[in-house]
């Protein structure tokens, strides 16, 4: 290096041992005057590379004109020697193997009477550690930390980027999306920690057999989106048959021993059904889960569904229809009645839903329940029909009702505020109350329906099973529930005349229940022959057509009030 101005070896010191180096750099010559610390900053490289402001420039990657800016304009208002600062960042290589040193450089270059640069005077420090934390943030931003592929915003950024490459060239390209069969059930046996390592592993395995241009990325917890680029129907089904075989065939060996795993694919192929990246995203979903439900390890296509499409108009129809009903008082009960199958007599009336619509015509509970379940309305509809009981039964202190709770309306802290609350205004109700919950709700949860009936018996309800026999449960779960009625599915009931299968299956439940103490009623119930039959088997009470179906009338209104069983 070249001396510098007097007094340079103390600041050199000074310099170097906080990490730095000073040089001045005369324009005109364009010779470089740096203190000795510039050695120990650019490491392996020559020092007659740094003699010069050219010579340094070519090491500058990926071009030497980051340093010319600071010279391209002039400071014509600035008087002789008084000093621009300036601050900038660069990276320069001793040659094309050797790392990328990174440097930040800042200073002041002057100006001489024409208003340009006759001097510049700097200082540099070795950046690499900032500059890689730097990095390595951008590439947790970008990038998913378990596998290192793109996280969801990234990839969804790419999805959409892909729309717009497609129709720029009219090209097509598929968007496939990657679950995990049975994730669950690794986390159960193994550990977290060994579905971490599943994930990556099959990361790794989709990733090895992609082509050059796809796009990778993690979706969420067990699932993946690839973009095919460039990709046909038939280069579709071909790759998806290849990566679904390359994520099967073999163990993934983790630390807890080899785990078999498969995969499932919903695919979409944009643009031609998908113009953004969220009807991609959503109709990959809606086939990947269809795939799933029919086997693991299968892949399926979105393609257009006239019936499917249809529904979804009238869910959005009905979805509407609801909450307008539920804030113009439009929820409404219609009464079946459910009868003692030797006298006839009326024992309890089962509520069901219907909803006025806005020409006066009803839409009946199997219209409005499923698809205010599937849109998260239910628990509402469920506390609309718990006020209208709670009132009949208030209004009518010799009836008893029954209504029907949907699963999530079980774990709804809000809908026991309102029971809590209803009850407590209207003594005496609740011992006349009957409420119903599915049987598949009972298997699925024995113990959190065990409380929920725990706490309903309390109050001095009873609980009723409905649908008995569609989800088999068994009569040892129905004695730790607690329950008092089971209702016989009528599936099983409806055709007992005709069907042996039937009669045997649904007189083997009311045997068993009677032997449990547990009251049984037959939905469903279509005719004299069948009736006499069940009443005969010891069922204790019948409802359905033979019986008279639901209706808003209150069949009660100037009748004999309904013992209590």
């Amino acid at each position: 290096m070249a001396d510098g101005p007097q007094g340079w070896p103390e600041v050199s010191s000074i310099l170097a041992a906080l990490g730095r180096a000073a040089f001045v750099w005369d324009v005109a010559s364009d010779v470089m005057t740096w203190t000795e610390g510039a050695a120990s900053i650019f490491r392996d490289i020559e020092p007659a590379s740094l003699a010069t402001g050219a010579g340094l420039a070519r090491l500058i990657e990926p071009s030497g004109s980051i340093r010319a800016d600071i010279l391209l304009g002039t400071a014509p208002d600035r008087r002789p020697g008084e000093g621009v600062a300036y601050r900038i960042e660069y990276g320069v290589r001793a040659s094309a193997s050797a790392p990328m040193l990174w440097i930040e450089e800042s200073g002041c270059w002057f100006a001489g009477a024409d208003g340009k640069a006759v001097r510049v005077e700097g200082i540099v420090r070795l950046e690499n550690e900032r500059r890689a934390r730097d990095e390595q943030l951008v590439r947790l931003s970008r990038n998913d930390a378990l596998t290192g592929e793109l996280n969801r915003t990234h990839l969804t950024a790419a999805l959409a980027a892909a729309l717009e490459e497609a129709a720029r060239y009219r090209s097509s390209f598929a968007f496939l999306l990657f679950g995990i069969d049975h994730l669950a059930r690794i986390n159960d046996a193994f550990g977290f920690d060994v579905a971490d390592e599943v994930i990556g592993e099959v990361a790794r395995r989709i990733r090895a057999r992609m082509r050059g241009g796809d796009v990778l990325g993690r979706f969420s917890g067990n699932k993946f989106g690839l973009i095919l680029m460039n990709c046909t129907s038939d280069d579709m089904h071909v790759a998806a048959e290849r990566l679904l075989a390359g994520i099967r065939d073999e163990i993934v060996p983790t630390t807890s021993g080899p785990v078999s795993v498969t995969a499932s694919i919903g695919a979409v192929l944009a643009p031609r059904y998908a113009r953004t990246a969220d009807e991609a995203i959503n109709r990959a979903q809606e086939v990947l889960e269809a795939a799933k439900s029919r086997r693991s390890g299968s892949f399926a296509v979105w393609r257009p569904d006239v019936a499917r499409d249809a529904q979804r108009r009238t869910n959005i129809r009905v979805t509407d229809e609801i909450v307008t009903a539920l804030n113009e008082r439009r929820i409404l009960t219609a009464f079946e009645p459910v009868v003692d199958a030797r006298t006839r007599e009326p024992a309890f009336y089962e509520c069901l839903v219907r909803m006025r619509q806005q020409d006066g015509q009803f839409l009946l509970a199997p219209d409005v329940v499923p698809v205010a379940e599937k849109l998260g309305l239910i628990r509402l509809v469920d506390h609309r029909v718990l006020e209208l009981v709670i009132a009949e039964l208030a209004e009518a202190p010799g009836v008893r009702l029954s209504i029907n709770i949907s699963p999530e309306t079980t774990m709804d802290a809000d809908w026991w505020a309102a029971i809590e609350s209803l009850m407590g205004a209207h003594p005496g109700v609740a011992e006349r109350l009957i409420v119903e919950i599915t049987e598949t709700v009972a298997i699925q949860d024995i113990d959190g329906v065990r409380e929920f009936v725990t706490r309903l018996k309390s109050f001095g309800s009873q609980i009723a099973i409905d649908d008995f026999g569609a989800g088999y449960t068994s009569f040892r779960n129905l004695r730790r529930l607690g329950v008092d009625i089971v209702k016989v599915d009528g599936a099983f009931v409806q055709n007992i005349a005709g069907s042996p299968d039937d009669r045997a299956f649904v007189q083997t439940l009311i045997d068993l229940a009677r032997r449990l103490d547990i009251k049984t009623v037959a939905e469903w119930v279509q005719d004299e022959q069948s009736a006499v039959m069940l009443r005969d088997w010891g069922c204790d009470y019948i409802q359905g057509r033979l019986i008279g179906l639901a209706s808003p009338a209150r069949p009660w209104s100037g009748s004999e009030a309904i013992p209590a069983a």
